[in-house]
């Protein structure tokens, strides 16, 4: 049978498939797949089929792509302008220490066209890597839609991003200032239950005065560190989840894993085993164990340590607010290139 439509139907018809590359809103929904509008449809597989083929590659890519969404729209919004290259573009702030997924944002740029905005292509990525990482269990809709920014400022990014040494109240005030409350700051952070660090990120748990950790997770952690640490390598890397290291290191650590899956099989799993190692003081960073300073803050981890399904679901949803973030700006176009303005 041939379905005949009006004029009118097939404009609509186009207009809705080319709204994903004229920065127009298109939700994509939560899960594998996009929201049956075909040229959309077509950009959203071709960027989860290069996420997952990076993370099975290389694990370390899920965690990183997650982390790129975070440290590019908090600072003037979804823009893109952490892809920038430039020895003074965001990519240089010291808080952007360790930043990656750059190759694979350029993989999907170079598969889905210049139409579609580098800013849109970071979003898409970290939504189906989170998907990926926790075995699917986190899956939320994005809009598409997005123009990218023009220019890139370490200093515009060190001002904002929140470093691994804040406070509470400092934390408290930085996530306000993008409308995220108390409860969003724990459930985003739970996103340290993957990837990795850089010693100088958590140097000062390391010390004697420190921030409270618990002592013999501190001395196995500074003893592993101590021997990574060489002239050719200054600055070594942590899993940033205990769960993620050997037995020897864990057992050392009077690591209680009831209720945490510690197999190799699980190593590098986005779960809610963040909040069991952050209430037992054996997470890296003081900005983590700072949450255990206020009474929401804590409760709010018991909460996601009783019940990774609650998590899951907040996580999906602070994700989807983040991405939501507007771009600051006056100036803003589609990149040919994700690493430079056109």
């Amino acid at each position: 049978m041939v379905m005949k439509l009006s004029a009118r139907a097939i404009v609509f018809s186009l207009c809705l498939g080319l709204a994903f590359f004229a920065g127009q809103p298109v939700t994509v929904h939560g899960g594998r797949g996009g929201g049956g509008h075909g040229k959309k449809d077509a950009v959203v597989d071709k960027v989860n089929k290069i996420v997952a083929k990076a993370i099975e590659d290389k694990p370390g890519v899920g965690p990183a792509l997650i982390r790129l969404l975070f440290h590019d729209c908090w600072v003037n919004g979804c823009d893109a302008s952490v892809l920038l290259d430039g020895s003074k573009t965001e990519k240089k702030a010291k808080n952007n220490i360790g930043l990656d997924g750059f190759d694979v944002i350029d993989e999907i740029k170079g598969e889905v066209g210049e139409d579609v905005s580098c800013a849109d292509i970071v979003v898409l990525a970290a939504r189906h890597a989170t998907f990926v990482v926790s075995r699917g269990k986190i899956a939320y809709s994005v809009k598409t839609g997005r123009m990218d920014g023009v220019s890139s400022s370490a200093a515009a990014a060190d001002a904002v991003l929140p470093p691994s040494t804040l406070r509470f109240t400092q934390l408290k005030a930085n996530f306000a200032s993008k409308n995220f409350t108390v409860r969003e700051l724990v459930v985003l952070s739970g996103a340290h239950a993957v990837g990795v660090a850089h010693r100088s990120s958590f140097e000062d748990r390391l010390d004697d005065d420190t921030t409270p950790i618990s002592a013999n997770y501190q001395t196995a952690l500074l003893a592993e560190v101590e021997a990574k640490t060489t002239a050719k390598v200054p600055d070594p890397i942590e899993p940033n989840n205990i769960r993620d290291k050997e037995f020897a290191f864990r057992n050392a650590s009077d690591y209680d894993d009831t209720g945490v899956d510690t197999s190799k099989a699980a190593r590098g799993v986005l779960d809610n085993s963040y909040y069991h190692a952050n209430l037992q003081n054996a997470v890296l960073f003081r900005s983590d164990w700072e949450l255990r300073n206020d009474t929401t803050g804590e409760g709010t981890m018991e909460t996601f340590k009783a019940d990774a399904n609650k998590w899951y679901l907040q996580f999906g949803k602070a994700m989807a607010k983040l991405s939501e973030l507007p771009a600051e700006g006056t100036r803003f176009e589609i990149r040919k290139n994700c690493r430079k303005a056109n």
